[in-house]
């Protein structure tokens, strides 16, 4: 009895590793018509498996999943979905997701978003490439499969991949833009009503592998308004905070299941105490491009804030040392879970942070250092259940991606130290519930592989 249903369980999974191979690969295949053998049937399917995962979500300054406090270890790969669309490139995402499964990293954040751009997702204002949706299902798909939840933006401050640039451009070259200002994006009536076409069409997009809305997905941890949002024409902060009530409202009013962070990097504005401000860095000191941290992750609808850390990008004027760009790290993370803490009530998560490989007299050890001090601040928040909830390294990649790289790009395997304090972080998160759930099994099971 044993011995045969062995070999059934055998037959089983490989014809489950064939039809995951082939959706991957070739992208046509719908697993909501497959039909695996009869015995042993134990397992949901996709759909039902989706469907019947549980959702994170937050209690007070601390993110939950199952009932239990949820301590999620997490990188950015910006560019999984645009890997995701041609066949020549998927297995990018599949290794980067396998490689982040190794060392215990259970979310990712990564666009959701590409407007007008080079496989584009919208490619004119309500106009979507369904070959770019499919890439986004095979993401979802993709997630899941690996342990792994998503953090998805949902459009970028910055000209790539559109951004509002392109939002302002088709606002202009159709003849109902205000001005030609990228700030117009967060106060012309019609580029806000863009957005919003955009937004209900993301968030009720049926998955052509799995059945579920994206709005039903438990695979995605949360949307993020907008990455690293600046109005740099309203420095009182007045423009970009009714904007972010207003998306935040509209949002929510599609989808209540998902958390929703804004995406900002964590400057300190107007309504901010002196304390507050001198914690800003080099120029932002006096100038916070119309973002106001506390004010901004105050409003009702936003679930948790986000900062972002590039101490060599934000230092530049003041040719900070090592030892000074580290210092002010350590002092921007904890002032911010300090705010959770005290003001907010609420998670922060440090989404993007790094240390560029470009940097004069830079060291990878340097790096480490960096990281480590990082991770540092987070666990011993978590630790005593404060709001300090996670840290994602801004970026990893796959070997071969070097199109992909910036100034910040890693690739684990390449760095070793790097690669294992990664690791490290995920195995003393996850310990700390005790290997309740399957998110914290999945990383103690990667921290019992071995150091490597």
């Amino acid at each position: 009895m044993a011995f045969g249903g062995g070999l059934a369980l055998y037959h089983v999974l490989g014809v489950a590793t064939c039809v995951a191979l082939l959706y991957f690969t070739f992208g046509e295949v719908d697993l909501r018509h497959i039909s695996l053998p009869s015995l042993p049937a134990s397992g949901p399917s996709p759909r039902a498996a989706a469907v019947a995962a549980p959702f994170v979500e937050r209690r007070g300054a601390q993110l939950f999943l199952e009932g239990e406090p949820f301590y999620p270890n997490g990188w950015n790969s910006y560019w999984l979905m645009d890997q995701a669309v041609e066949a020549r490139s998927r297995d990018r995402v599949s290794r980067m997701f396998r490689a982040a499964a190794e060392m215990g990293l259970t979310v990712c954040r990564s666009w959701a978003f590409n407007d007008g751009a080079y496989n584009a997702l919208q490619v004119s204002p309500g106009h979507f490439d369904e070959r770019v949706f499919k890439a986004l299902d095979r993401v979802l798909v993709e997630a899941g499969r690996h342990g792994v939840r998503l953090i998805l933006s949902l459009a970028n401050n910055l000209e790539a991949y559109g951004g509002k640039t392109q939002y302002v451009r088709w606002a202009w070259e159709e003849g109902v833009g205000l001005s030609a200002s990228n700030d117009s994006f967060f106060f012309d009536p019609a580029i806000r009503d863009y957005f919003k076409v955009y937004l209900k069409t993301l968030l009720t997009r049926k998955n052509h592998l799995t059945g579920v809305e994206y709005r039903d997905d438990p695979t995605i941890l949360a949307w993020e308004l907008m990455n690293e949002p600046r109005c740099t024409t309203d420095p009182s902060g007045d423009t970009l905070q009714r904007w972010i009530e207003e998306m935040a409202a509209y949002v929510k009013s599609i989808d209540r299941k998902h958390l929703l962070t804004v995406g900002t990097e964590g400057f300190y504005g107007p309504t901010s105490p002196p304390s507050k401000l001198a914690v800003n860095p080099g120029i932002w000191k006096d100038n916070n491009y119309g973002s106001d941290f506390i004010r901004n992750a105050k409003i009702p609808d936003i679930d948790f804030a986000s900062i972002h850390l590039y101490p060599d990008i934000w230092l530049l004027q003041q040719r900070a040392t090592v030892d000074e760009k580290l210092e002010f790290a350590k002092r921007w993370v904890a002032s911010h879970i300090e705010d959770g803490d005290t003001e907010l009530g609420k998670p922060v998560l440090t989404t993007e942070f790094g240390l560029s490989h470009r940097a004069q007299g830079f060291d990878p050890a340097h790096r480490d250092v960096l990281y480590r001090a990082i991770y540092d601040i987070v666990y011993g928040s978590a630790a005593r259940g404060g709001a300090g909830a996670a840290a994602f390294v801004w970026q990893l990649a796959p070997e071969g991606m070097e199109e992909f790289h910036d100034d910040f790009s890693v690739v684990p395997s390449e760095h070793p130290s790097l690669r294992r304090l990664i690791k490290e972080q995920s195995c003393r998160l996850a310990k700390l519930r005790r290997g309740a759930g399957k998110e914290a099994k999945r990383a103690l099971s990667a921290c019992a592989a071995g150091s490597s």
